[in-house]
């Protein structure tokens, strides 16, 4: 293994390790605050939320990854960079507070106006983070990356949850956000000595790379969003708040690894874009340690889901459960084409990303029309999964042909992941009827859920082990994974 490639493993476990910390924080989060709030809150945050996410694609042009793919990038890339970013806060929040009362007046709810100005404060103050930190990503140094992400999360937490004690309210997922964006600020400033002034001289350079990463955000974002505006346009608060909810812990274990490792592996992508074998190499194994991770998360939590609803969040969620399993099986489609995105962007292809993200979008948004005015969020859960199949399939005959990878290699990095996570999905509808009757307690749940996902994991890891072996132990992510456990067991002895 060569140093860039130990470097970018070594990059891409803290990446996982803050994205598994960072949505385990969130996670706790909305356990605690869907006992403590309503789905009204989380519809109502979420209704002004979408807004501000559809505003942020004004200034969407991903210049952190422009900054990172350019190996020569200077100061004044830096300074163009920042400048920038403050511009767009500042529009971002005038925009906000301008738009605080039609908004009110769109959703028929006049609680909007307050939380967009909240919002709009947000705003402001991310607008002026250090764009120095990006350097922690470009020179591989995630740790550096991790302690700055943990720091934020936990402010933004313990305010969230003591708000949300004393208020009991939406004001306390508000809360949350505003220290959140000033302890970004602050310890932006404190981890790096970078000092950024007001400037525009790459202004040209910037934009020539980044205008594509700025078509692909806005698709990105009618992809992931635009489903709250039908939602909460067409049913009102509580049926966004409970789509938002199943999105996020549908969601949780599959591409929230994706976005970690494939963050990792840019800049070793980066530098490879000239080795087009080197290049493929490294590209299937992450895939396939993608797929060994990300398959079965996502198959469990759909096949466990109204058990865990009714463990964690409660009965008046259990209308969340056939949405989180629907989104389940759209979180796997998507983990497993999203990485690739990132090889686009490393070849200096950024226009691909967008051609997959415009197919996803047409296919989501044809079927939406027809889905969710008879059958409401689970319509729209159906449309977006559509949606990503589509765009996957494309996908995939790109990239081998971009890397000239056989489509046999490609598939063959997926094949003992999906194989061994229908074995798991047959053996927990095995299992699953012997558990019920138990009532809706959550003694009950906890216990059917506990049975179901031993038994699911137990038949996936078995199922992983036994292809493995019978394959002839083939390198791969399985041959990664027993050595990794090996030194450790060895360094622990």
């Amino acid at each position: 293994m060569t140093d860039l490639n130990r470097r970018m493993v070594a990059g891409a476990a803290w990446m996982v390790l803050f994205r598994l910390t960072d949505r385990g924080i969130g996670f706790v989060s909305t356990l605690i605050l869907a006992r403590l709030l309503v789905p009204d809150d989380f519809g109502l945050v979420a209704m002004a939320t979408s807004i501000l996410a559809a505003l942020e694609l004004l200034g969407a042009f991903s210049f952190d990854m422009a900054l990172i793919q350019n190996r020569t990038a200077a100061r004044h890339h830096y300074d163009t960079a920042w400048t920038f970013e403050v511009i767009f806060g500042l529009t971002k929040c005038a925009l906000l507070l301008a738009l605080s009362v039609p908004a009110a007046a769109f959703y028929s709810e006049p609680r909007i106006t307050a939380v967009m100005q909240v919002l709009a404060v947000c705003a402001l103050i991310q607008g002026f983070d250090n764009i120095g930190v990006v350097a922690f990503q470009k020179d591989l140094e995630f740790h550096k990356e991790f302690w700055f992400g943990l720091a934020r999360k936990l402010a933004g937490f313990v305010v969230t949850i003591a708000l949300a004690y004393t208020l009991r309210s939406y004001w306390a997922l508000l809360g949350g956000m505003l220290t959140l964006r000033i302890t970004s600020l602050l310890m932006s400033y404190r981890l790096h000595p970078f000092r950024p002034r007001f400037s525009l001289s790459a202004s040209r350079e910037l934009f020539n790379f980044s205008k594509w990463l700025l078509l692909n955000n806005i698709l990105i974002f009618a992809n992931n969003r635009g489903a709250d505006f039908v939602i909460g346009r067409l049913n009102g608060a509580r049926a966004l708040g409970i789509y938002s909810v199943s999105y996020e812990i549908a969601n949780m274990p599959t591409t929230e690894l994706v976005w970690p490792i494939s963050r990792a592996v840019f800049p070793g992508y980066s530098r490879l874009a000239g080795d087009t074998p080197e290049l493929a190499r490294t590209f299937l194994q992450v895939i396939g340690l993608v797929a060994l991770l990300t398959v079965p998360a996502g198959a469990l939590i759909g096949l466990v889901a109204e058990p865990f609803v009714l463990l964690l969040l409660g009965p008046k969620w259990l209308d969340a459960v056939p949405l989180i399993q629907v989104l389940a099986v759209f979180g796997i489609v998507r983990s497993l084409h999203g990485p690739s995105g990132s090889i686009y962007i490393a070849l200096g292809k950024p226009i691909v990303v967008a051609l997959l993200q415009c197919i996803q979008l047409v296919i989501a948004v044809t079927l939406m029309v027809v889905l969710v005015p008879r059958l409401g969020a689970v319509g729209a859960g159906w449309a977006i999964l559509c949606g990503a199949t589509t765009a996957m399939v494309v996908n995939y005959a790109l990239v081998q042909r971009e890397l000239q990878i056989p489509i046999r290699r490609l598939l063959g990095a997926l094949a003992r992941p999906l194989s061994a996570a229908a074995v798991m999905a047959g053996a927990v509808l095995v299992v699953a009827p012997m558990t019920d009757g138990g009532g809706m307690g959550a003694l009950a749940a906890g216990l059917r859920l506990c049975i179901l996902s031993a038994c699911g994991l137990a038949a996936y890891v078995g199922c992983i082990l036994l292809l493995w072996v019978v394959g002839g132990r083939a390198a791969g992510p399985e041959t990664q994974t027993m050595a990794f456990i090996q030194a450790r067991f060895n360094r622990a002895a």
